[in-house]
Protein backbone atom coordinates (compact mmCIF):
# COMPACT_ATOMS: atom_id res chain seq x y z
CA UNK A 1 0.00 0.00 0.00
CA UNK A 2 2.92 2.24 0.45
CA UNK A 3 4.36 1.63 -2.49
CA UNK A 4 1.34 2.48 -4.26
CA UNK A 5 0.38 5.69 -2.89
CA UNK A 6 4.07 6.42 -3.71
CA UNK A 7 3.72 5.67 -7.04
CA UNK A 8 0.48 7.53 -7.51
CA UNK A 9 2.28 10.80 -5.86
CA UNK A 10 5.24 10.42 -8.47
CA UNK A 11 2.53 10.17 -11.38
CA UNK A 12 0.52 12.46 -10.23
CA UNK A 13 0.62 14.33 -13.83
CA UNK A 14 0.28 11.76 -15.69
CA UNK A 15 -3.23 9.82 -16.71
CA UNK A 16 -4.70 7.28 -14.07
CA UNK A 17 -3.23 3.93 -13.59
CA UNK A 18 -5.86 1.80 -11.84
CA UNK A 19 -4.24 -1.74 -13.07
CA UNK A 20 -0.53 -0.58 -12.41
CA UNK A 21 -1.58 0.79 -8.82
CA UNK A 22 -3.17 -2.60 -7.73
CA UNK A 23 0.10 -4.24 -9.51
CA UNK A 24 2.40 -2.31 -7.32
CA UNK A 25 0.49 -2.99 -4.26
CA UNK A 26 0.49 -6.77 -4.94
CA UNK A 27 -3.08 -7.11 -5.55
CA UNK A 28 -5.92 -7.39 -7.86
CA UNK A 29 -7.15 -4.13 -8.60
CA UNK A 30 -11.09 -4.52 -7.03
CA UNK A 31 -9.23 -5.72 -3.70
CA UNK A 32 -6.72 -2.67 -4.05
CA UNK A 33 -9.76 -0.45 -4.39
CA UNK A 34 -11.96 -2.13 -1.81
CA UNK A 35 -9.50 -1.66 0.29
CA UNK A 36 -8.23 1.49 -0.13
CA UNK A 37 -11.85 3.06 0.01
CA UNK A 38 -11.85 1.26 4.12
CA UNK A 39 -8.59 2.22 5.37
CA UNK A 40 -8.84 5.91 4.05
CA UNK A 41 -12.88 7.16 2.86
CA UNK A 42 -11.86 7.60 -0.11
CA UNK A 43 -12.23 5.88 -3.32
CA UNK A 44 -8.58 5.44 -5.16
CA UNK A 45 -9.84 7.89 -7.82
CA UNK A 46 -11.17 10.33 -5.53
CA UNK A 47 -8.02 10.85 -3.80
CA UNK A 48 -6.09 11.43 -6.79
CA UNK A 49 -8.35 14.02 -8.04
CA UNK A 50 -8.00 16.23 -4.37
CA UNK A 51 -4.42 15.25 -4.72
CA UNK A 52 -4.05 16.99 -8.14
CA UNK A 53 -6.18 19.68 -7.09
CA UNK A 54 -4.13 20.76 -4.22
CA UNK A 55 -0.76 20.37 -6.07
CA UNK A 56 -3.06 23.04 -8.71
CA UNK A 57 -4.11 25.31 -6.33
CA UNK A 58 -0.37 25.38 -4.70
CA UNK A 59 1.30 26.17 -8.32
CA UNK A 60 -1.34 28.81 -9.09
CA UNK A 61 -0.81 30.44 -5.89
CA UNK A 62 3.02 30.48 -5.49
CA UNK A 63 3.72 30.54 -9.35
CA UNK A 64 2.43 33.18 -13.18
CA UNK A 65 1.60 29.75 -14.53
CA UNK A 66 -1.53 30.23 -16.71
CA UNK A 67 -4.49 28.66 -15.15
CA UNK A 68 -4.89 26.19 -19.32
CA UNK A 69 -1.43 24.84 -18.54
CA UNK A 70 -2.00 23.86 -15.00
CA UNK A 71 -5.63 22.20 -15.99
CA UNK A 72 -3.67 20.24 -18.59
CA UNK A 73 -0.68 19.84 -16.95
CA UNK A 74 -3.23 17.90 -13.89
CA UNK A 75 -4.72 16.05 -17.15
CA UNK A 76 -8.01 18.50 -17.22
CA UNK A 77 -9.11 18.45 -20.99
CA UNK A 78 -10.21 22.42 -20.58
CA UNK A 79 -10.58 25.21 -18.40
CA UNK A 80 -14.03 24.54 -17.77
CA UNK A 81 -13.99 20.88 -16.74
CA UNK A 82 -10.85 21.88 -14.46
CA UNK A 83 -12.93 25.26 -13.18
CA UNK A 84 -15.23 23.42 -12.17
CA UNK A 85 -13.51 20.37 -10.55
CA UNK A 86 -11.20 23.59 -9.14
CA UNK A 87 -14.11 25.25 -7.29
CA UNK A 88 -15.94 21.77 -5.98
CA UNK A 89 -13.03 21.38 -3.54
CA UNK A 90 -11.63 24.81 -2.99
CA UNK A 91 -14.80 27.12 -3.03
CA UNK A 92 -13.83 30.07 -5.72
CA UNK A 93 -12.27 30.14 -9.44
CA UNK A 94 -8.75 28.90 -10.16
CA UNK A 95 -8.39 32.69 -10.84
CA UNK A 96 -9.35 33.68 -7.73
CA UNK A 97 -6.45 31.37 -6.09
CA UNK A 98 -3.82 34.11 -7.18
CA UNK A 99 -5.36 36.40 -5.02
CA UNK A 100 -3.79 37.57 -1.40
CA UNK A 101 -5.07 35.78 1.03
CA UNK A 102 -7.14 33.43 -0.55
CA UNK A 103 -8.36 30.37 1.74
CA UNK A 104 -7.75 27.01 -0.69
CA UNK A 105 -7.99 23.33 1.00
CA UNK A 106 -4.87 21.12 1.05
CA UNK A 107 -5.61 17.11 0.74
CA UNK A 108 -2.36 16.19 2.30
CA UNK A 109 -0.42 12.82 1.13
CA UNK A 110 -2.00 9.90 3.00
CA UNK A 111 0.61 7.56 4.83
CA UNK A 112 -0.01 4.68 6.84
CA UNK A 113 1.28 3.52 10.03
CA UNK A 114 1.73 0.12 11.28
CA UNK A 115 -0.81 -0.84 14.16
CA UNK A 116 0.55 -3.81 16.62
CA UNK A 117 -2.50 -4.44 18.26
CA UNK A 118 -3.19 -7.91 19.17
CA UNK A 119 -5.59 -7.03 22.22
CA UNK A 120 -8.86 -8.77 20.27
CA UNK A 121 -9.35 -11.74 18.51
CA UNK A 122 -11.41 -11.54 15.04
CA UNK A 123 -13.13 -14.82 14.83
CA UNK A 124 -14.18 -15.91 11.52
CA UNK A 125 -15.34 -19.39 9.20
CA UNK A 126 -14.40 -20.33 5.63
CA UNK A 127 -17.42 -22.02 3.72
CA UNK A 128 -18.22 -22.69 0.12
CA UNK A 129 -21.41 -21.93 -1.16
CA UNK A 130 -22.88 -22.23 -4.98
CA UNK A 131 -24.82 -19.59 -6.75
CA UNK A 132 -27.86 -18.38 -5.49
CA UNK A 133 -30.62 -16.01 -6.29
CA UNK A 134 -31.81 -13.16 -3.98
CA UNK A 135 -34.77 -10.82 -4.80
CA UNK A 136 -35.62 -7.50 -2.91
CA UNK A 137 -35.04 -3.38 -3.11
CA UNK A 138 -31.58 -1.42 -3.73
CA UNK A 139 -30.60 1.75 -4.21
CA UNK A 140 -27.37 3.83 -5.23
CA UNK A 141 -24.65 5.25 -2.61
CA UNK A 142 -21.48 7.04 -3.63
CA UNK A 143 -17.98 5.74 -1.92
CA UNK A 144 -17.11 9.24 -1.36
CA UNK A 145 -16.02 10.29 2.28
CA UNK A 146 -17.54 7.56 3.41
CA UNK A 147 -21.11 8.91 3.10
CA UNK A 148 -22.54 5.42 2.88
CA UNK A 149 -22.14 5.13 6.51
CA UNK A 150 -25.28 7.38 6.80
CA UNK A 151 -26.78 6.65 3.46
CA UNK A 152 -27.65 2.61 4.48
CA UNK A 153 -29.04 3.25 7.77
CA UNK A 154 -31.56 5.96 6.26
CA UNK A 155 -32.25 3.28 3.80
CA UNK A 156 -33.14 0.73 5.99
CA UNK A 157 -35.56 3.10 8.17
CA UNK A 158 -37.18 4.15 4.91
CA UNK A 159 -37.75 0.23 4.39
CA UNK A 160 -39.22 -0.15 7.38
CA UNK A 161 -41.81 3.04 7.52
CA UNK A 162 -42.91 2.06 4.02
CA UNK A 163 -43.89 -1.80 4.84
CA UNK A 164 -41.17 -3.12 2.55
CA UNK A 165 -38.89 -4.95 5.22
CA UNK A 166 -42.60 -6.59 5.91
CA UNK A 167 -43.17 -7.66 2.79
CA UNK A 168 -40.04 -8.89 2.26
CA UNK A 169 -40.26 -10.87 5.72
CA UNK A 170 -43.93 -12.24 4.56
CA UNK A 171 -41.78 -14.01 1.86
CA UNK A 172 -38.89 -15.16 3.35
CA UNK A 173 -40.26 -18.57 4.73
CA UNK A 174 -38.46 -17.51 8.17
CA UNK A 175 -34.98 -17.13 5.90
CA UNK A 176 -32.54 -14.18 6.98
CA UNK A 177 -32.78 -10.72 5.98
CA UNK A 178 -29.74 -9.63 3.78
CA UNK A 179 -28.26 -6.35 2.94
CA UNK A 180 -26.40 -6.91 -0.46
CA UNK A 181 -23.74 -4.66 -1.84
CA UNK A 182 -22.28 -4.75 -5.38
CA UNK A 183 -19.65 -2.85 -6.04
CA UNK A 184 -19.11 -0.07 -8.90
CA UNK A 185 -15.14 1.27 -8.61
CA UNK A 186 -15.54 2.92 -12.10
CA UNK A 187 -18.17 4.79 -11.16
CA UNK A 188 -17.16 5.13 -7.74
CA UNK A 189 -20.45 3.73 -6.02
CA UNK A 190 -22.08 0.81 -5.01
CA UNK A 191 -25.75 -0.93 -4.78
CA UNK A 192 -27.08 -1.99 -1.79
CA UNK A 193 -29.89 -4.02 -1.50
CA UNK A 194 -31.69 -5.22 1.23
CA UNK A 195 -33.09 -8.54 0.34
CA UNK A 196 -33.50 -12.23 0.83
CA UNK A 197 -33.06 -15.39 -0.48
CA UNK A 198 -35.19 -16.10 -3.28
CA UNK A 199 -38.07 -18.73 -2.81
CA UNK A 200 -38.38 -21.29 -5.38
CA UNK A 201 -40.85 -19.71 -8.39
CA UNK A 202 -41.29 -16.46 -6.61
CA UNK A 203 -42.38 -14.17 -9.46
CA UNK A 204 -42.12 -10.01 -8.12
CA UNK A 205 -42.53 -7.69 -10.49
CA UNK A 206 -41.50 -4.86 -8.16
CA UNK A 207 -38.46 -6.30 -6.79
CA UNK A 208 -34.96 -6.35 -7.84
CA UNK A 209 -33.56 -10.04 -8.88
CA UNK A 210 -29.93 -10.80 -8.86
CA UNK A 211 -27.70 -13.71 -9.06
CA UNK A 212 -24.78 -14.07 -5.91
CA UNK A 213 -22.06 -16.32 -7.75
CA UNK A 214 -20.86 -19.26 -6.67
CA UNK A 215 -18.13 -18.31 -3.96
CA UNK A 216 -15.68 -19.37 -0.40
CA UNK A 217 -16.83 -16.70 1.66
CA UNK A 218 -15.16 -15.20 5.14
CA UNK A 219 -17.92 -15.21 7.58
CA UNK A 220 -17.60 -12.88 10.76
CA UNK A 221 -19.80 -12.18 13.43
CA UNK A 222 -20.79 -9.23 14.88
CA UNK A 223 -22.37 -8.80 17.89
CA UNK A 224 -24.46 -5.38 19.55
CA UNK A 225 -26.93 -2.84 18.46
CA UNK A 226 -26.46 -1.76 14.94
CA UNK A 227 -24.81 0.19 12.89
CA UNK A 228 -22.50 0.49 15.28
CA UNK A 229 -21.74 -2.82 15.88
CA UNK A 230 -21.00 -4.02 12.50
CA UNK A 231 -19.45 -1.40 10.76
CA UNK A 232 -16.59 -1.54 13.33
CA UNK A 233 -16.42 -5.45 11.67
CA UNK A 234 -16.52 -4.17 8.25
CA UNK A 235 -13.49 -1.50 9.43
CA UNK A 236 -11.92 -4.69 11.25
CA UNK A 237 -12.40 -6.82 8.01
CA UNK A 238 -9.83 -4.59 5.89
CA UNK A 239 -7.67 -2.84 8.78
CA UNK A 240 -6.73 -6.09 10.29
CA UNK A 241 -7.73 -9.35 8.91
CA UNK A 242 -7.15 -8.94 5.10
CA UNK A 243 -3.19 -7.31 5.90
CA UNK A 244 -2.68 -10.57 8.42
CA UNK A 245 -4.08 -12.91 5.67
CA UNK A 246 -3.06 -14.60 2.04
CA UNK A 247 -6.44 -13.97 1.02
CA UNK A 248 -7.74 -11.02 -1.00
CA UNK A 249 -11.42 -10.02 -1.57
CA UNK A 250 -12.90 -11.68 -4.93
CA UNK A 251 -15.20 -9.47 -6.95
CA UNK A 252 -18.27 -10.47 -6.68
CA UNK A 253 -21.13 -8.63 -4.15
CA UNK A 254 -20.45 -8.71 -0.07
CA UNK A 255 -23.27 -9.61 1.97
CA UNK A 256 -24.91 -8.60 5.44
CA UNK A 257 -26.74 -11.86 7.43
CA UNK A 258 -29.34 -10.45 9.43
CA UNK A 259 -31.36 -12.92 11.53
CA UNK A 260 -34.42 -12.08 13.59
CA UNK A 261 -34.18 -9.96 16.78
CA UNK A 262 -34.37 -6.82 18.58
CA UNK A 263 -31.22 -5.05 16.55
CA UNK A 264 -30.89 -2.00 19.30
CA UNK A 265 -29.93 -5.55 21.52
CA UNK A 266 -26.36 -5.47 23.09
CA UNK A 267 -25.71 -9.25 22.07
CA UNK A 268 -27.73 -8.73 18.99
CA UNK A 269 -25.65 -10.93 16.35
CA UNK A 270 -25.29 -10.97 12.85
CA UNK A 271 -22.69 -11.75 10.35
CA UNK A 272 -20.47 -10.19 7.06
CA UNK A 273 -20.08 -12.31 4.44
CA UNK A 274 -16.67 -11.32 1.99
CA UNK A 275 -16.02 -13.43 -0.76
CA UNK A 276 -12.59 -14.46 -1.21
CA UNK A 277 -9.81 -16.21 -3.44
CA UNK A 278 -6.29 -17.00 -2.64
CA UNK A 279 -3.68 -14.03 -3.38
Amino acid sequence: MVDAVEYMEVHMEEPFDSPEIARIACSSTFHFQRMFHMLTGNTVAEYVRKRKLTLAAQELAATKAKVLDVALKYGYDTPESFSKAFRRVHGISPSAARGQGAKLKAHPRISFQLSLKGDKDMDYRIVEKEAFKVVGKGTKVTMKDCENFEALPKFWNECCRNGFYDKLCSISNGADILGVCVNDFNNEQFTYMIATVKPKEFISEDMTEIEIPASTWALFESVGPLPGAIQKVWTRIFSEWFPATSFEHADAPELEVYPAGDTASEDYRCEVWIPIVKK
